[in-house]
């Protein structure tokens, strides 16, 4: 497979789409009479009027009455709930849902029209639901993260660039051995794979303190490791050991940068907080030898302590399993929100037989659709549950994040994975402040970007959300949008569903 340079060349022929005429850049927008909901002051939480500048929020009023700016435009909030932007901590935005890698990007790249409408559509996807910040865990072709950031309107992006898997681990394994180290170039190096690894990759580059510079030098916010020893037909995969991960955790301190652990099984988030990781990604689906006890056994309620001792932070990404349960469920392609986050001929091509390739590969064998959704309603889904619903009741230190798409799943659709995501936290015993929390202030603060986003606060980021419900109240507020602003740019939520005419 050769680089993803094919499928930008064919990117690059295609016209930036154009802005919507719902879309503002006014220099001063004052929003009135609208109910404030801000993360770091929910017992103050009333009627006022908050005035944007420039991008930038300039005053918050929370009082009645006051009389516009001069030269403000007005926007009425009269009865609607005002919020930050959400804040999305795990995606992957060069992957396509759905779509296998060679598809999408090799030299004989299927389907490269509806590819590249998807990818135009994408950062619009995000703000459909209110996603105004995004953090990139795994950066594999940065090209496409340029070109989201040249969409003329998009959320703000960061990333924790190259990610640092051990040498033939998981994820490089997926990729085939001739190219799994171009597509992975910031790999640990691993001596008991010395034989599997090119000659033209010297121990010394790919040492922690070199790798974990990497990232850094390419303006990354955080580094992403793994501990994962595999599934299906990749198992028994190395991992990275204790020695390489306390290297790791010291040269991401030193450098600033937030320490991130792919680890969904006990065993690996064990290893994770014993490592001192700053962010587990992944809640804990796979409980290994415990796994056929009904109830949270003992051994990981310790280990979920002292998770919450440590204010780790956690993303549960409970939808992972939900976007592999959803091959198996007739009515998941019928959501009514789907069209607005996906080119129309991308959800035509996942009802078709091809476009449903990926069921096979995760189907057990002859085992009826019915069967498998009860396979995952009462094993990895009631695992996942059990695990966040305990740290839930321990106020647990919540980081939303999707990992959309976790796989080549259709399952996981950007915008309206964040909306899965909150229904399947709601369930497994998040408050709605808890959720509220997680998507704003919560990884705010963790990613260090707090100083920008994550509150209605002045001097912050005019990144902003308008609902017609509180979010401290029903979940569904997250679907009643009526308006978002980036950077004190306004848009109608209508403006960005990609069934528009644009």
């Amino acid at each position: 497979m050769k680089s993803f340079a094919a499928v930008f060349m064919l990117l690059a022929s295609v016209a930036a789409f154009a802005g919507s005429a719902s879309t503002q850049g006014a220099a001063r927008i004052w929003i009135a009479d609208v109910t404030i909901i801000s993360p770091e002051n929910l017992d103050h939480i009333g009627e006022g009027n908050v005035l944007i500048e420039d991008g930038r929020i300039v005053s918050v009023e929370r009082k009645k009455g006051t009389r516009k700016p001069a030269g403000a435009t007005v926007v009425s909030g009269k009865g609607q709930f005002l919020i930050p932007g959400l804040i999305d901590s795990h995606v992957h935005l060069a992957s396509i849902p759905g779509v296998q890698l060679e598809m999408s990007f090799g030299p004989d790249a299927a389907q490269p029209l509806m590819i590249s409408e998807y990818l135009k559509q994408l950062p619009r996807s995000y703000l459909y639901f209110g996603y105004t910040t995004l953090v990139d865990l795994a950066v594999v072709e940065h090209r496409v993260l340029d070109e989201f950031r040249q969409a003329p309107l998009h959320p703000d992006l960061y990333d924790c660039g190259q990610s640092l898997p051990i040498a033939n681990g998981y994820p490089m394994s997926f990729a085939p051995l001739a190219t799994r180290f171009q597509l992975f170039p910031n790999f640990i190096y691993d001596p008991k794979q010395a034989s599997s690894i090119p000659s033209e990759y010297k121990p010394e580059d790919h040492a922690p303190a070199a790798a974990v510079a990497k990232v850094k030098n390419s303006g990354g916010i955080c580094v992403k490791t793994y501990f994962e020893r595999g599934y299906g037909r990749d198992r028994n995969l190395p991992v990275i050991s204790a020695d390489n991960l306390a290297k790791i955790r010291k040269d991401a301190t030193e450098a600033s940068l937030v320490l991130m652990m792919h680890a969904n099984s006990f065993e690996a988030q064990k290893f994770a907080v014993d490592g001192d990781v700053d962010v587990i990604a992944h809640g804990m689906w796979n409980w290994g030898d415990l796994a056929k006890q009904p109830e949270l056994p003992a051994e990981i309620k310790i280990l979920l302590d002292r998770i919450v001792a440590k204010r780790i932070g956690y993303q549960p990404t409970i939808q992972v399993m939900g976007g592999l349960r959803a091959y198996f469920d007739p009515q998941y392609l019928t959501m009514e929100a789907i069209p607005k986050v996906i080119p129309a001929e991308m959800l035509e091509w996942f009802k078709s037989p091809q476009g449903k390739w990926f069921k096979k590969e995760i189907s057990e064998g002859d085992v009826p659709d019915a069967a498998m959704l009860e396979g995952f309603d009462g094993g990895p889904l009631r695992r996942v549950r059990q695990t966040v619903g305990y740290l839930a009741s321990k106020d647990a230190n919540f980081l939303f994040g999707t990992d959309t798409p976790s796989a080549p799943t259709y399952g996981n659709l950007p915008g309206l994975n964040g909306y899965l995501e909150m229904q399947q936290l709601q369930q497994a015993g998040l408050s709605l402040e808890q959720i509220f929390r997680a998507a704003t202030i919560n990884n705010a603060r963790k990613f260090k970007i707090d100083a920008q986003v994550g509150t209605i606060e002045p001097g912050k980021i005019a990144n902003l959300v308008l609902l017609k419900k509180s979010p401290l109240e029903s979940i569904d507020a997250y679907d009643s949008i009526v308006m978002i602003w980036v950077h004190g740019k306004q848009a109608s939520r209508d403006s960005l569903a990609a069934n528009t005419v644009k």
